[in-house]
């Protein structure tokens, strides 16, 4: 029997049940007014969310506005704190000047006979009279050579160390040519003792070998001299003793009367010198120098404002009053970039300013000038070189020069009854022409193959990477880099061995930029007069402290190398530190024409001055040090790291405050050195002020505030210096 279901019902697993009409309406106006109640409610928050984010927008602009005010209210005294810390500048070259006269002085009472090379009398007398001396030995030569490479060092550090504005043209021009004299005159007289040690060759001569090896030692250079007495054509191997230092002579060479002579001069004679600088303008030259800063120009028309308003204020309340002459008289002296100081006096005897005040004003627009012009870029790459030559800017002669010759062995000494003869040549020593510049027909080019040389770099050179060998090209008077082959460098020898077409002096060079952009540097107190510069580079740490008016290389850390070098612990005054590292492969220093080759971070030339003096006058209570940040922000600012540094090893090291500072605003920064992304927000319950002085005063100790105050001014003077030098904020 079949059971039956009832009519209509669902079957298990079948369709649902169809919505009536009436139900799907339903359904739809609950949809709608679920969406209205949820669009509304998405309007009423973004309302809220609008009205939020407005109010502190308006919240932040008030205090913004509220910080403005505030900043504009205590700018000038700001300022004015700030340009009297600043009158350090003007104090520190003055006491450089009174150096240099009494370092005039000490050598005039010396009375040692030796001149002042900046007296061309007394140079002139003193070239003449050693023009006249004859027949001395090459010994002879090399202890009066330390006389005269001391007084070409005394004219170049004279050019660099004086500001170009005490400079004349006339003046620079004595200098260089007195440099000029004075190298082509020792090169002369190096010339006529090797003819005279030659003449004796045959009297030196090795038993062994029959020919003459000389080694002779100096201060500033080093003469290797071999003479073929017995001309052996299997003789070809050229090796003075006790060294690898020599020469691969073809066969045409080993059987020719001929001398080889290496004269490594540890000293760059060669090069010509650069010409110097125009210097800046004087203040009175140009109305708006660059020298004095917008922002102090802005607060001088914003003071004339306010005193004019007084002034007229005041004569109508004393009319009748006319023999009395009110006046303003605003005095800008620029201690850095400045104004002193803005007042109103009355046309009195007893209000006159002081005599000096002018003068110190003017020294310091003078020193601003200098300064500016330390940091800025040429606009245009230097020159056009021809093919083959080496760009001097963008690379550095190392170690000196190896004068390479071939001479021609003049005739020897001959004993006749206890007395020597010896012919001598009007012409005197003379050079010996190899390749010929004529060859026969039966003479192929193998018979005059490259001469191969071995020689040793200077122990206190240092080369981050294989040096490259260059020529000197007398005729065109530049380093060429053709003509040399087979180069081949041996590190912990300190040797480099390379093939010569012709002879002629030879040098190394390598890149000036190679230590930059740096990785990171930081600038940090010793004490209260001492200050420690740390630059990292991808090669290299460089450590150098500040003290007085001097330089020390406290510690060099290389990669990969080890190098103890002899700067370390030696006090300079900073001019010549800079040359003394720079002559040692060391180049910290970037140029003029530095942005040319290689990538920099570059800022406005008036804040990056503006902050090399504030820190360089907090630098003595105060450690600075690398941001990351600073390459992201524009470049009409600058950031770095700050906080107070009052003991050489503190117990607990306040943390770093990041500053951002655009010259004449400065302020610390919300985000830090582990933020991802960077913004310019300023850092809550924070205020910016006028200068750095100011900035770091909101969270610095009374003691190293008093510090500061007391810094000596030529330490100050030094930092800032070394700070022009290097160019931390632009170059890493």
């Amino acid at each position: 029997m079949v059971s039956q279901e009832p009519k209509g019902a669902d079957k298990p697993g079948g369709k649902k049940k169809k919505l009536t009409k009436a139900e799907q309406l339903k359904l739809l106006q609950e949809e709608e007014e679920r969406r209205l109640r949820e669009e509304e409610e998405a309007r009423l928050r973004y309302e809220k969310e609008e009205q939020e984010r407005l109010e502190i927008q308006r919240l932040e602009k008030e205090k913004w506005r509220q910080l403005e005010e505030k900043d504009r209210q205590r700018r000038r005294e700001e300022l004015e704190e700030l340009y009297l810390l600043e009158a350090c500048f003007p104090e520190a070259e003055k006491l450089k000047q009174e150096t240099r006269l009494l370092s005039r002085w000490k050598h005039y009472i010396q009375c040692d006979g030796s001149p002042d090379p900046s007296v061309s009398q007394e140079l002139n007398t003193f070239i003449t009279l050693w023009e006249e001396e004859t027949n001395e030995t090459f010994e002879q030569v090399i202890e009066k050579s330390k006389l005269v490479l001391s007084l070409i060092e005394k004219l170049k550090l004279i050019l660099m160390e004086t500001p170009l504005y005490e400079l004349e043209d006339k003046t620079i021009k004595q200098y260089q040519g007195s440099i000029l004299q004075l190298q082509e005159l020792l090169h002369l007289k190096f010339n006529v003792a090797t003819e005279i040690l030659l003449r004796h060759a045959s009297t030196l001569a090795d038993l062994d070998s029959g020919n003459m090896e000389r080694i002779i030692h100096g201060e500033n250079l080093t003469l290797y001299i071999w003479a073929n007495l017995k001309k052996n054509p299997r003789h070809r191997s050229v090796r003075f003793s006790e060294t690898q230092i020599g020469f691969e002579i073809p066969r045409i060479l080993a059987a020719s009367d001929i001398a080889l002579r290496l004269f490594h001069t540890h000293y760059d004679h060669i090069t010509p010198l650069r010409p110097m600088p125009p210097p800046p303008p004087l203040p009175e030259e140009e109305e708006n120098t660059p020298t004095v800063p917008e922002i102090v120009k802005e607060e001088v028309k914003v003071v004339e404002e306010a005193v004019n308003q007084e002034d007229q204020e005041e004569s109508r309340q004393q009319e009748s009053e006319s023999n009395l002459i009110n006046e303003e008289e605003v005095r800008v002296e620029d201690q850095g970039d400045l104004v002193h100081e803005v007042r109103t006096v009355s046309v009195k005897e007893e209000s006159e300013p002081p005599k000096c005040e002018p003068k110190i004003a003017l020294l310091s627009k003078k020193i601003s000038a200098a300064q500016l012009l330390l940091i800025k870029n040429a606009p245009e790459k230097p020159g056009i070189f021809e093919e083959n030559e080496v760009d001097l800017f963008q690379f550095t002669t190392l170690g000196g020069v190896y004068n390479l010759e071939i001479l021609e062995l003049p005739p020897q000494c001959k004993p006749v009854k206890g007395w020597m003869i010896v012919e001598l040549l009007k012409e005197g020593l003379q050079k010996y022409t190899y390749p010929p510049e004529t060859v026969e027909d039966n003479e192929t080019e193998n018979a005059f193959p490259p001469i191969e040389v071995t020689v040793e770099i200077h122990e206190n050179v240092v080369f981050f990477e294989d040096p490259e060998v260059v020529r000197w090209d007398a005729e065109g008077q530049y380093w060429r880099t053709d003509g040399i082959s087979n180069i081949s460098y041996k590190q912990k020898e300190r040797l480099i061995t390379f093939s010569l077409d012709t002879f002629g002096p030879i040098t190394l060079i390598q890149d000036t930029h190679i230590n930059m952009p740096y990785q990171s540097w930081e600038l940090r107190p010793m004490d209260s007069n001492t200050v420690l510069l740390t630059v990292t580079t991808v090669f290299t740490e460089l450590q150098i402290q500040i003290k007085e008016n001097l330089c020390m290389l406290a510690s060099i850390k290389l990669k990969d190398q080890e190098h103890l070098s002899i700067l370390e612990g030696k006090w300079m005054a900073p001019v010549p530190f800079i040359i003394a590292l720079k002559e040692a492969g060391l180049n910290i220093f970037p140029s003029e024409y530095s942005h040319f080759y290689v990538v920099m971070n570059s800022k406005l030339p008036l804040v990056e001055m503006k902050a090399y003096r504030q820190m360089a006058l907090l630098s003595s209570a105060f450690a600075f040090g690398w941001s990351k940040w600073n390459m992201l922000c524009s470049s009409t600012k600058v950031v770095f790291k700050v906080r107070e540094h009052l003991a050489e090893e503190p117990a607990e090291s306040p943390p770093w405050e990041l500053l951002l500072f655009s010259g004449d605003r400065a302020q610390r920064l919300r985000v830090d050195e582990d933020s991802e992304c960077f913004s310019e927000a300023l850092r809550e319950d924070t205020e910016f002020h006028a200068t750095l002085l100011h900035m770091v005063k909101d969270f610095a100790s009374p003691e190293a505030m008093d510090r500061v105050r007391a810094a000596q001014c030529l330490v100050i003077d030094s930092v800032c210096h070394l700070l022009f030098s290097t160019r931390l904020l632009s170059y890493s």
